[in-house]
């Protein structure tokens, strides 16, 4: 150990004892503070702010910060060492600087943005653009308050190399466990360029395999709560992801950062959830088995399936025009009339709808224009008469009312939607517009609404009829929205979304090499991002991998190269691992072969180690015969909430977002995995889903493009058959 590196450590290891000292000093201090349970509403914001100090501090004292930043800014004289953590702490003394700086703080952007050099380094603050010098930048890890490791990642006093890919491939070595973690102490300069963006933009994020999108994201929502406190909220945000595992898989990270009441749900239960809709939605499992589980009989994929019809933009239009003419033959063709003798003139009633309320939308304009009409009558009720008569008409005004009322259009989502694809009676669907609609999505999507089935690729046009005619309350816009997979959305999705946020803010974030549900989700980023104003939206492309090693990354990028041919290829970190191996099944047969890797894998120090299958099915029945020998799996069959973590069995287009240790996947032969994009992005997804070994198993015939063996740049792939060691 170098004088150097022992003084460093020394140095860091008393000021880890300084902070931890004042922060359980401050935190003590908290705790003593007696609780105020009273209603006075000052001393409640008070106490709130207390207990809010109280949980930063106690977080702080395990893990205070995980970085040091000695910047001199220009014309100060003063070289300061700026300590970041995950949570900010202010020093009790009035004036010094923070004990602690927050990683979301201005100031601590250095610490990500620079990369080393001499020249001088800037940052953004509320008054300006400040320059200085960076004289040191150091990643420390600390758990449990000890002190494990200190990196000097730039010293501008030492002639030592920087060692920041050493840090962070000692990070990014660890095991997976099952939860995805945060990624603050490691941040890397072109993950904070997204991160910090200005708010009100619709940042679209092209990032391959393991390149940290989702994590970025979700930090970003970290950090616009801390930039934009005074305009935004947690609990105005939202993340919509593919499933509920998935939700559950990222649930840990932004409890880590410190944030809370950010909502974290599928579109479809938002969705559900708006209508008021209790109809259960169709398993989607039909659709998974029409495109997954039978490759051979696969539909032709073009913009008339289902999916893709039902989240374009032109669905969304027609709909539009729809409504649009249905405004006009919304009031009945009659006049009103309470009462023999009594008359309100369907002109009258028109004016009503067509001028003085048409500044609302259909079902409000509607329910104006019948109160218009039930005061009108009460109106008329008023004038001289006698008793019995006003007794007479009020009772026979009331049957004539509810009578006209029924005579109107039911401004109903559901309703309105069967009528489109003529499942129920109602105003005609103008002949020109019903034939824009393909005829077998015309024809079975009639049969389903029929039988009030209600598939996912019905659920935005559904919504979109309800905002047309009910309009968006207030309560239901967002500050901000998350769209985790967006390669899987649709373009009516997002169009959709965008009327429920606030200034196109969103972050939308994806891979298209990743692009396994073309038959419902986006083929390129311009079909999105050509829905927002050029100036309003910015498009970020993440290349690097953080995720696996060298090896993987070769081999899953030769994948893309030679079965996709236009998938944008992965840049890996520096962190090399045991080679990719192919192997043919052995004489133990299929189960056999996989059940020897699988005891070779968990015979290591990991904690995910998972099977991939190209099929439901097969992941049903291995796991059968799996567990018939002693082995203790998780199936992932797509109804579960949870990712429990541990050693799995799953089809691999189930795998995308999660991440194993070691990924076994079974079948890489051509009778499974047929030429073309589809099932080359099929299996990319599940080469990228392992982080430290990769084994994929075949008949003897791997199809082209995984029996590639140089990479884009045309270097050799190292790819092996068994290890020399054996399992007994």
């Amino acid at each position: 150990m170098s004088d150097s590196f022992q003084s460093a450590y020394q140095e860091e290891e008393y000021r880890l004892v300084r902070t931890m000292e004042e922060v359980d000093r401050q935190l003590e201090r908290l705790r003593n503070f007696p609780v105020y349970t009273g209603h006075d509403f000052t001393e409640q914001v008070l106490e709130a702010g207390r207990e809010e100090r109280r949980n930063a501090l106690s977080k702080s004292a395990l893990q205070p910060y995980f970085g040091r930043l000695d910047f001199e800014e220009q014309g100060s004289g003063a070289r300061k060492p700026l300590y970041i953590g995950k949570i900010g702490v202010d020093r009790e003394e009035i004036g010094e600087h923070p004990l602690v700086i927050d990683w979301r703080a201005p100031v601590a952007s250095l610490f990500y943005s620079f990369t080393g050099g001499e020249a001088s380094a800037t940052y953004e603050a509320p008054e300006g653009l400040i320059e200085g010098l960076v004289y040191l930048k150091r990643n420390v890890v600390i758990r449990q308050r000890i002190l494990e490791r200190v990196a000097d990642t730039y010293n501008r006093d030492s002639d030592q190399p920087a060692v920041s890919d050493e840090f962070l491939v000692y990070r990014l070595g660890e095991n997976k466990d099952n939860k995805l973690r945060d990624i603050v102490s490691t941040i890397q300069a072109e993950q904070d360029q997204i991160i910090r963006a200005a708010r009100n933009t619709a940042l679209i994020i092209q990032g391959v395999a393991g390149s940290g999108k989702t994590t970025v994201a979700l930090h970003r929502l970290a950090f616009l709560l801390y930039q934009y406190k005074e305009q935004v909220s947690a609990e105005k945000m939202v993340i919509f992801a593919p499933n509920h595992m998935f939700l559950d898989y990222i649930s840990d990270v932004l409890p880590e950062l410190g944030v809370g009441d950010i909502q974290q749900q599928t579109f479809p239960d938002w969705a559900m959830n708006l209508l008021g809709l209790e109809l259960p939605l169709a398993d989607a499992s039909e659709t998974l088995h029409t495109w997954f589980e039978t490759p051979a009989t696969r539909p032709e994929l073009n913009d008339d399936v289902p999916g893709r019809y039902k989240g374009s933009i032109r669905f969304m239009e027609l709909i539009r025009e729809w409504l649009s003419g249905m405004e006009e033959a919304s009031v009945p063709d009659l006049d009103f009339s309470p009462w023999d003798g009594a008359l309100l003139g369907k002109q009258q009633i028109e004016n009503w709808f067509g001028t003085e309320y048409k500044h609302y939308p259909l079902a409000k304009r509607k329910e104006r224009v019948m109160a218009r009409i039930h005061r009108w009558i009460e109106m008329e009720l008023k004038k001289p008469m006698p008793e019995t008569v006003r007794k007479e008409r009020k009772k026979k005004a009331a049957t004539r009312e509810k009578s006209y009322a029924k005579k109107w259009p039911e401004y109903n989502p559901m309703s309105l939607y069967k009528q489109l694809f003529k499942a129920a009676k109602g105003g005609a669907v103008p002949a020109e517009l019903s034939s824009l609609i393909p005829k077998a999505i015309m024809k079975q999507t009639g049969a389903d609404l029929k039988k009030d089935v209600i598939r996912e690729e019905d659920l935005p046009a559904l919504v979109y009829i309800h905002t047309l005619v009910h309009d968006i309350e207030g309560s239901e816009r967002f500050d901000h929205i998350v769209i985790d997979e967006a390669q899987d959305f649709s373009p009516f999705h997002v169009a959709l979304l965008d009327q429920f946020v606030k200034g196109h803010s969103f972050t939308i974030l994806g891979d298209l090499s990743q692009g396994i549900h073309e038959y419902r989700g986006v083929h390129a980023w311009e079909e999105m991002s050509s829905l927002f104003p050029e100036e309003q939206n910015a498009y970020f492309a993440l290349t690097r991998s953080y995720r696996s090693t060298m090896e993987i990354i070769d081999y899953a990028n030769t994948i893309l190269e030679q079965g996709v041919k236009s998938g944008i290829t992965a840049i890996p970190v520096f962190r090399s691992g045991d080679p990719v191996r192919t192997l043919a099944y052995g004489s133990e047969g299929r189960t056999g072969s996989l059940e020897r890797a699988l005891k070779m894998l968990t015979s290591k120090d990991y904690r995910t180690v998972s099977i991939l299958t190209r099929t439901l099915h097969e992941a049903e029945e291995l796991h059968r015969e799996l567990q018939a020998t002693g082995w203790d799996l998780n199936l992932i069959d797509g109804g579960k909430k949870q990712y429990s973590g541990g050693h799995s069995i799953l089809p691999v287009y189930l795998s995308k977002g999660l991440e194993f240790d070691a990924a076994i996947v079974a079948d890489v032969d051509q009778e499974h995995y047929l030429p073309g994009a589809g099932d080359a992005k099929l299996l990319y997804v599940g080469c990228t889903r392992a982080l430290h070994e990769l084994w994929l198993f075949h008949n003897g015939s791997m199809p082209a493009y995984a029996a590639a063996t140089h990479n884009p740049e045309g270097e050799q792939v190292t790819i092996q058959d068994w290890p020399d060691e054996t399992v007994s």
